[in-house]
């Protein structure tokens, strides 16, 4: 076979291997189905359809339109019946959660929506209208304000929130409020779906304590909210587990970087995930909160992808998993598109979130940080030091 045949169907094993999968995936478990919407983006009834799918403009703050819904009673609500819904994957960020009622804005449109537990459509229209719909829900069904320990899910490109259904159930067992977070992954760069992120973290008024399970991309994802909120950070978050997050980049992104067919699925965020001294993931800080590595491998000294050097889950090589100043780092059996409905995986990451450690015997294997580098801090170098900082 030429050589250039051979690369041409390894870089198609590559694409196929970094995300054929989870697209698959996605649409089989939801894609964008709000009645409200025509393929082309643009709203079925005569509401104020924002701006063209062209743009991307952010979502606006919570804070930044948060008049008084009761001082708006008097204006009526869009044309509004219930239609079910898949819950948004690609065109609809969250910005607000409240005991499983969310509310979601679409990136191409700039509409919102509000959805039940049931991902029921129950309002649309305005961010007012929305909240309005919300707040008369609340006081028909007599919901309570938000209390205790949260755990927000954030999935990774591509995937949705129902990637985490069994972690989700397992910690809504152990008496966790989960958050299952869903945002634009193919439609936005990574800073810019940090944003419906933070909104969502501003919305969880009465939760004390958050906590944060992530996969792939969406440990990224996190780590960009971080930046974005350096100068008042949010005190309630304390632990977070990483699984197959590339914090050092992903080696295949870079072999599928120009792939038109990687570009198409994977958008601007795609784009981004590759292995790059100067790129956007060298540049994001590491948490200062407590937070645990989990890396899926084959356990060999060469992994699943043989794109990949060294071991790997199939997408994400072990050592670009290796975040340092994590207080503690375990390597799981198991495919990247699988880590989340992982047995082994569930367990260590429902651990870690109790007691700060992934294995039973509670022994922790921290990565430390480089203390040749200058200007390091004791919290750069000791986790521990660091959950104390």
């Amino acid at each position: 076979m030429p050589t250039r045949l051979l690369s041409t169907n390894l870089l198609k094993c590559a694409v196929i291997a970094a995300g054929i999968l989870d697209w698959g995936a996605a649409r089989g478990t939801g894609g964008e189905d709000d009645p409200c919407v025509d393929p082309a983006g643009a709203p079925h009834l005569s509401e104020p359809a924002g701006l063209a799918a062209t743009e991307t403009p952010m979502p606006e703050p919570i804070g930044a339109e948060m008049a008084d819904p009761a001082s708006q009673d008097s204006q009526p609500l869009p044309f509004n019946i219930p239609m079910p819904t898949l819950g948004g994957r690609q065109l609809w960020g969250d910005i607000l959660h409240f005991r499983g009622w969310r509310i979601q804005q679409n990136v191409l449109t700039q509409h919102y929506r509000l959805l039940d537990p049931g991902d029921v459509r129950q309002a649309w229209g305005t961010i007012d209208d929305c909240r309005r719909a919300l707040k008369t829900i609340r006081e028909q069904q007599g919901l309570q304000p938000m209390s205790g320990r949260a755990v927000i899910l954030v999935h990774g490109i591509i995937r949705s929130s129902k990637s985490f259904a069994a972690l989700q159930s397992r910690l809504t067992g152990e008496g966790y409020v989960v958050v299952p977070f869903d945002y634009p992954s193919t439609r936005l760069p990574i800073a810019e779906s940090a944003r419906y992120l933070r909104q969502v973290i501003e919305s969880l008024e009465g939760i004390e304590q958050i906590d944060l399970v992530v996969h792939s991309m969406g440990g990224l994802l996190v780590r960009a909210y971080l930046q974005q909120t350096a100068s008042a950070p949010d005190l309630r978050i304390r632990r977070m587990v990483m699984l197959g997050v590339p914090n050092m980049g992903a080696k295949l992104a870079n072999i599928a970087q120009k792939n038109v067919l990687f570009k198409s699925i994977f958008g601007p965020a795609g784009q981004q995930l590759i292995e790059d001294p100067e790129g956007v993931i060298s540049k994001l800080p590491t948490p200062a909160f407590e937070f645990g590595v989990l890396a899926g491998s084959r356990g060999q000294p060469e992994g699943y992808n043989p794109l990949i050097p060294g071991d790997d889950d199939g997408v994400v090589s072990v050592s670009a998993t290796r975040l340092p100043g994590a207080r503690d780092y375990i390597q799981v059996i198991g495919w990247h598109s699988f880590l989340m409905s992982n047995t082994d995986c569930i367990e260590a990451a429902v651990r870690f979130l109790k007691t700060g450690a992934f294995r039973e015997s509670g022994e922790r294997e921290p990565i430390m940080v480089d203390t040749s580098e200058t200007n390091v801090s004791p919290a750069d170098t000791d986790p521990a030091a660091a959950a104390n900082h």
